[in-house]
């Protein structure tokens, strides 16, 4: 039985009345929607802490996944309890969540996690109140989200290789790239090209949403983004990109992502013409980390560089001063073609730096979309990074190993590199139906 991404309950905003909600006792309790989110008010009759409840029924829930039930509540009288409960809506009516909060007077965000050993179609989300005084709470916002990992990831739909497939349908290559690359989970990249950066991350997060997958971000937009090289561009201006990561954490809300944050932007400090760019580049990141971590499910990692571009110490004072201690840790190897063994001992070595800076617990990602044949040539040399000949496809995105978190497909295959290597015309981030085949045969 699958357990879903995205929204579990249904008009958790309260948009469309109490549709889809029930209430106990109308002697104990009464629901109102006016538009803006619920009220729910307990009568003197309601004595007990469960005497007034409310919930939605049918709810799946899957043995083993890890939920999250989130909400944002205030109370007429402050110091008011509210009872959350996440469990079977029949007989016994066992608890896969049982939780009491306090209520303020203020609007407060509540985020309940919990590891379900219930395997049903029949849960139910409950609130339950009652103290023997009138009492008013306001309720919005609640949502039940499935957050495990293993549930898989997102196969972009709309990718550069899909759409070459769909408008190609006779090329003779086209099944092998529909096979190789087109259902194979990867990230989707966002930078100045997006002219509605919250609507198009929204839509491609609910798009992952409405088929139980997780989806994988990549944010690339910095200001002075590749420092003048063959992907520069980005941000106009550092207000505009803060304003800009600001609406890419909108667009994802409380729903799970993985986000890689700004390829190469630390690992190029040393691109940067001045003591003043580095400092502005790495406050630029540091505010992108915040703005994520504020997201409860969303996992970002900061650009970690690659095994022979930076040293080890070296990035993780990058990395200390960036914010990574603020999200779940960096991604390795992006857009590179580093083996993974070889990704896997760097990105330790990063989080032993991380460790002595005063930074515990940092994880790290590796990219291995491309590094199926690690980044040696057939004379014992390290490939260009640009389109280098005889690269292969690598194992797809997964759960990690040798300490990596996961391995992911974050730079997107059969995209070029820029003009040069095996495709000296075909600009950077443009879809190579050459390029792809290459990689999906290891030549």
């Amino acid at each position: 039985m699958a357990a879903l991404y995205g929204d579990l309950v249904t008009n958790g905003s309260f948009t469309d009345g109490v549709s889809g909600w029930w209430a106990g006792d109308p002697a104990m309790l009464a629901l109102n929607a006016p538009g803006a989110g619920l009220q729910a008010t307990a009568t003197t009759e309601a004595v007990n802490l469960w005497d007034a409840p409310f919930g939605q029924d049918k709810i799946t829930l899957r043995a083993g996944c890890t939920y999250t039930l989130s909400f944002t509540a205030r109370a007429s009288q402050p110091g008011t309890q509210l009872r959350a409960q996440v469990g079977l809506g029949t007989d016994p009516w066992t608890a896969a969540l049982d939780r009491t909060v306090t209520l303020p007077a203020v609007d407060t965000h509540f985020v309940l996690r919990f590891t379900s050993a219930l395997d049903t179609t029949a849960g139910q989300v409950s609130f339950q109140f009652g103290q023997g005084t009138t009492v008013t709470i306001y309720l919005t916002e609640v949502r039940l989200t499935c957050s495990t990992v293993r549930e898989g990831f997102y196969a972009d739909l709309e990718s550069n290789a899909a759409k070459w497939v769909a408008a190609n349908p006779d090329d003779p290559r086209a099944r092998k790239i529909a096979h190789g690359l087109v259902r194979r989970p990867a990230a989707r990249w966002f930078g100045n090209w997006n002219k509605d950066i919250k609507a198009d991350v929204d839509a491609y997060v609910a798009a992952a949403a409405a088929v139980g997958r997780l989806p994988i971000l990549a944010a690339y937009n910095v200001h002075n983004r590749d420092a003048g090289g063959q992907s520069s561009g980005g941000a106009f201006s550092p207000e505009e990109y803060r304003a800009w990561i600001d609406a890419f954490a909108e667009g994802i809300g409380d729903r799970p992502a993985l986000v890689i944050v700004e390829p190469d932007s630390l690992a190029q400090l040393g691109n940067l013409s001045t003591d003043a760019a580095r400092a502005e580049r790495t406050s630029l990141i540091a505010h992108a980390a915040e703005v994520l971590a504020a997201l409860p499910l969303v996992h970002a990692y900061l650009d970690g560089g690659n095994a022979t571009w930076i040293r080890p110490g070296d990035m993780a004072e990058r990395l200390a001063a960036a914010g990574v201690a603020k999200v779940r840790g960096f991604a390795v190897g992006v857009a590179n073609f580093d083996a993974t063994d070889i990704s896997c001992t760097y990105g330790q070595q990063v989080s032993t730096a991380l460790s002595g800076l005063g930074v515990h617990g940092a994880r790290f990602v590796i990219d291995t979309s491309r590094n199926g044949n690690g980044a040696l040539d057939g004379n014992g040399q390290h490939a260009g990074y640009c389109n280098p000949a005889g690269r292969r496809l690598g194992v797809p995105s997964s759960m990690g190993i040798g300490g990596a978190e996961y391995l992911l497909w974050i730079k997107a295959p059969g995209d070029s590199d820029g003009l040069g290597g095996t495709a000296p015309t075909t600009a950077a981030g443009t879809f190579s139906p050459f390029l792809a085949e290459h990689l999906i045969d290891g030549r």
